[in-house]
């Protein structure tokens, strides 16, 4: 596997202490940049394809269909990646800031939620477009350490994603983590199909705001 150059430490406070010794222990978490991106992205597509179901004999074309969605998100403003490795690499989510014109919103089946057009237009929703994780023993752990950090480095006040339909295992993994279905979408060509939108509110929950929808001025980042 090829080793990308290190990048640039974070702000992210460390994980809670852990109460015995386990796999998780052993994985370790590095932020990449859309450079340090890009020179792994053969490894990147390597696990998708171990990571995800697919058709019998389709493994080539699902590897093409990934790295073209990479290329592409690579050159969002903001993209931002993270990486867990061990001895190999273990996982991997990224993403970018939501646009304030509210363009990531486009195919939304229905009226958007007013809470979800508030928080777009003041830019603090950060879209989680991809997690990949090893399918050993630790996976679904990790899917959630990385989301939580991903999140936490952007200051995001709403983490948002999409999960296709006929993916009934990976939405329940993500439901218990707090995510909340909120709609469906319906992507136009290339990336054609209807998914499931996760959105995860990061607000602090008040007698106001109890499902968090809110700026988080906590974590909410600057204008």
């Amino acid at each position: 596997m090829r080793t990308p150059q290190e990048p640039h430490a974070t702000n992210r406070q460390p994980d809670p202490p852990s109460t015995g010794p386990s796999a998780m222990d052993t994985v370790r978490l590095r932020r990449l940049n859309r450079w340090q991106a890009e020179q792994l992205q053969e490894d990147l597509a390597d696990l998708y394809v171990e990571s995800s179901a697919g058709p019998p004999g389709k493994d080539f074309h699902r590897r093409e269909e990934f790295l073209h969605r990479l290329a592409e998100t690579v050159q969002q403003p903001g993209f931002d990646m993270l990486v867990a490795e061990s001895t190999v690499l273990d996982g991997c989510v990224y993403g970018f800031p939501v646009g304030r014109d509210g363009s990531w919103w486009e195919g939304f089946d229905g009226q958007l939620p007013h809470k979800l057009e508030q928080l777009t237009a003041s830019g603090h929703v950060f879209a989680i477009t991809e997690t990949l994780v090893h399918p050993h023993g630790h996976a679904t752990g990790l899917a959630h350490r990385l989301h939580r950090h991903l999140l936490a480095d952007h200051h995001a006040s709403l983490g948002v994603t999409s999960v296709d339909t006929t993916d009934r295992t990976t939405l329940d993994a993500f439901l218990p983590w707090g995510w909340q279905e909120v709609g469906r979408m319906h992507r136009p060509p290339p990336g054609a199909g209807t998914s499931r939108v996760l959105v995860l509110a990061l607000g602090e929950r008040t007698a106001e705001h109890p499902d968090g929808l809110t700026h988080n001025d906590r974590t909410q980042r600057p204008a």
